[in-house]
């Protein structure tokens, strides 16, 4: 009898710590408009709006590599793997695309105000 509420108790632990893995990173990424998530062949968000002066990141959550390539020429990332990222800071105010250039249907937009 002692030790059917421990096993209960770390049957609950592990899926509380299970549900924090599985969601924590991405909700934690969806909740910071200044990241981008790559996974699934998509950038998620799609669309980004950030203040002048902000650093808008990348990671790639997929098994295969992604770029992050804006189309204008003004940042471009080397090819990343599995958790790997890319930072740019946006110092000017306007519209900017971007897109994978190894999956170019990858595509999505940073807005800085």
């Amino acid at each position: 009898m002692i030790f059917k509420p421990f096993r209960m108790s770390l049957a609950h632990m592990g899926l509380a710590a299970l549900s924090g893995v599985a969601l924590g990173p991405t909700s934690a990424w969806a909740a910071d408009p200044a990241k981008v998530l790559i996974k699934d062949f998509m950038f998620t968000p799609m669309s980004v709006t950030v203040k002048t002066g902000a650093t808008v990141s990348w990671v790639n959550m997929d098994d295969e590599p992604h770029t992050v390539v804006s189309d204008s020429g003004l940042f471009r990332s080397s090819g990343l793997d599995t958790n790997e990222s890319f930072s740019y800071k946006f110092d000017k105010p306007g519209t900017y695309r971007f897109a994978c250039s190894i999956h170019p249907q990858m595509a999505a937009t940073i807005v800085v105000e």
